[in-house]
């Protein structure tokens, strides 16, 4: 199973300023021909006791299974191999579920389901609602979870956010970043790994979480870190590798970034370990989290718990695909949309999670992300939501239901990545060969400017030639990430080698920076692909997602041979950080305070940021950014301009001349470097 990152199949689409119910949807979908009317009539069971529930000194199990014949509880001594020690009928309840309940608790032993469907009995399965699991997930475990809190934990709290926008996410794989021999951590692709201080490269550079603090990021934006399929917990030594878009058990972490995927208790003890470390550095953490298929069809847990039911089908009854990995979930049904809800919340509450990025967020339902946005914020204000508005193929679902990018003004704090500033930036994500703005190719400017205003109307914008987009689609410079790589395709630097052949390295770094500047200093929300700040690179593999480590391990050395560049984004982030200019949060104020300069030169773009931008304390920014491989003259206003960044160099106080002095322009005629950025206040 592996992640896609597609532009949106719709790009075009008009979208009307209402919310469909999920109800709504079902009988849509349902008129299509496209799922079993009898789905519709099962019941919605709405309490909070489904899996395994303790009250007192009884465990209370409940299974939601409302078409099983019979259902039998197991218990084992173990997580895996060896016989039930006891088998028990479950009875059936109310609203399609099935009970049993065991005094004393019995902690420390292990469970599983088997539902009888159809005369047959299905495989055993720990349910949908298993919060711990033994090795490999294919049994849930009875542990006390209060025991797997770290010390201070109920005093846990992540930084707190006023508009998603004051954020700076950094996304990382728990292996990428820790395990590379040079990176000074000891525990290597675990949780633990973002728990250690002190760690350095043998040339001295910080890593793990102090190099996070030194670059400014503010939430780094973890992989799957649920339980997925793809690596055999029982052979870790093998070092598999998966970036774990294969969800197999929602709401208990991976074992394998765990020092025991053995014990149930310590991955969920370690993951909290991890969160608590990096809350107490000042850095929030953001789950990736993929609702929207299983690793397995018949045999995933939905299937073994309520067969059909979970997922969407074609009008032969095969399983839709609009996931490309072999299946879609249903989040329009009550059950389905209900666990997804339940999901996100028992992650924010149980571990203080405190952002959730929804993998192809467009196979669900916008009513469903409604309801998780509304959710979480009534659990913690700081939280944020925001996923990718797009599919990988067709789906039942009508396209006015979708949470697609062109829906986005549909969904209320739900934020989409924009595609129009990564392409027209860096060069089309499906061309390896294909050149954007920061690196010379002309026709790409309205596009880039869609990305400044975050796709929210500006009277200066032509959407009309907007390579991905024909309208503003975004309401609020909130419902927008901005970014030009991330773990899917290839990396900017092996993008900047391959559209750029003929560059020296010092010159793809150049056009690195300039791509950067222009996320950062738009309106929206900046993400960054980990490692991007030395330099790293996978080698040109650009689906990575079970490559070895000689691929995606970052090399920590790259530190200290590109210290430039990293001090270049550890500037850049420290200026947005700085500047509320570079954050405003609502279309009216980018439309009042951002105004572009009349450009007729290809591959130029200059804007100025006016009158206190959003209480900012410098009355005018003015940014140009020359994507050419020749400098370029812009007529800057007469007066007194600070300068901010030039020919590839930044300081987000100012640059400085040889003998300490601020650099300064009196205006007039300025020459604008090739593929950079020039940045000047006044």
């Amino acid at each position: 199973m592996f992640d896609l990152c597609m532009g949106s199949l719709v790009a075009g689409a008009v979208f009307a300023p209402h919310c469909m119910r999920a109800a709504d949807n079902e009988v849509a979908v349902a008129a299509a021909g496209k799922v079993d009317a009898k789905y519709l009539s099962y019941p919605v069971y709405d309490g909070d006791d489904l899996g395994l529930t303790v009250n007192g000194s009884t465990a209370l199990f409940r299974l939601w299974s409302p078409e099983a014949q019979a259902v039998k509880l197991n218990i084992y001594n173990q997580g895996r191999g060896g016989e039930p020690v006891e088998t028990m009928e479950m009875t059936k309840r109310d609203k399609g579920t099935w009970v049993a309940t065991i005094n004393p608790v019995p902690y420390g032993k292990f469970y599983t389901f088997q539902v009888k469907v159809g005369g047959k009995w299905l495989d055993e399965t720990p349910g949908i609602w298993a919060k711990a699991v033994g090795i490999n997930g294919h049994r849930a475990a009875i542990i006390d979870l209060e025991s797997t809190n770290p010390e201070g934990w109920a005093a846990d709290k992540g930084p707190q956010v006023k508009a998603i926008n004051d954020v700076v996410l950094y996304e990382m794989h728990h292996r990428d970043f820790s395990v590379h021999p040079n990176s000074g951590i000891a525990n290597k692709g675990k949780f633990l790994a973002m728990t250690e201080d002190g760690t350095v490269t043998p040339l001295g550079d910080k890593t793990g979480i102090d190099h996070l603090k030194e670059l400014g990021v503010t939430h780094v934006h973890i992989l799957p870190s649920y339980d997925y399929n793809s690596v055999d917990e029982t052979n870790l030594p093998a070092n598999q590798y998966n970036w774990g878009y294969d969800p197999y058990n929602y709401n208990a972490p991976e074992g394998s970034y765990s020092t025991n995927p053995s014990d149930p208790a310590t991955r969920i003890k370690e993951m909290k370990e991890m969160v608590k470390a990096l809350h107490d550095a000042g850095i929030g953490v953001v789950m990736d989290v993929v609702y929207n298929h299983t690793a397995d069809n018949d045999r995933s847990n939905f299937s073994l718990t309520a067969p059909g039911y979970f997922y969407r089908h074609n009008e032969d009854g095969s399983y839709s695909d609009a996931s490309g990995c072999g299946n879609e979930t249903a989040s329009e049904r009550g059950m389905m949309g209900d666990f997804i809800v339940n999901s996100v919340k028992y992650w924010a509450k149980e571990y203080h999670i405190d952002g959730f990025r929804f993998d192809l967020m467009a196979i669900h339902d916008t009513e469903t992300m409604n309801r998780v946005a509304a959710a979480l914020k009534e659990i913690n204000p700081s939280t944020f939501i925001y996923g990718e508005g797009w599919t990988a193929g067709g789906s039942p679902l009508p396209v006015d239901a979708r949470a697609l990018k062109e829906n986005v003004a549909k969904m209320n704090g739900v934020a989409v990545f924009s595609d129009d500033i990564r392409d027209a930036v860096k060069g089309h994500y499906s061309d390896a060969a294909d050149r954007g703005f920061a690196t010379g190719k002309p026709g790409n400017e309205e596009t880039v400017k869609i990305g400044i205003v975050a796709a929210t109307a500006h009277p200066q914008v032509d959407y009309s030639k907007g390579n991905n987009s024909k309208f503003p689609y975004a309401s609020s410079p909130s419902q927008i990430i901005n970014y030009v790589s991330c773990h899917d395709d290839l990396t900017l630097t092996d993008k900047l080698a391959k559209s750029m052949p003929g560059a020296t390295e010092a010159e793809r770094q150049r056009a690195a920076r300039l791509a950067q500047t222009i996320v950062f200093t738009s309106q929206g929300t900046p993400f960054m692909f980990a490692g991007e700040e030395v330099f790293r690179d996978k080698k040109g593999v650009h689906n990575s997602y079970k490559s070895p480590d000689s691929i995606n391990a970052i090399d920590w050395n790259l530190k200290h041979l590109n210290a430039d560049q990293f001090n270049y984004y550890k500037e850049l982030i420290a200026l947005r950080k700085a500047h509320p200019a570079f954050r405003m949060t609502s279309a009216a104020d980018i439309a009042r305070h951002l105004k572009f300069d009349k450009v007729n030169t290809p591959n130029l773009i200059s804007y100025s940021l006016l009158d206190n931008a959003n209480g900012d304390q410098w009355k005018e920014i003015k940014i140009v950014f020359n994507g050419a491989d020749t400098a370029a003259e812009v007529k800057l206003p007469k007066g007194n301009w600070t300068v901010v960044a030039r020919d590839g160099k930044l300081n987000h106080t100012g640059l400085l001349n040889a003998d300490g002095s601020l650099q300064t322009l009196a205006g007039g005629k300025t020459v604008v470097e090739p593929r950079s950025a020039l940045i000047l206040y006044r």
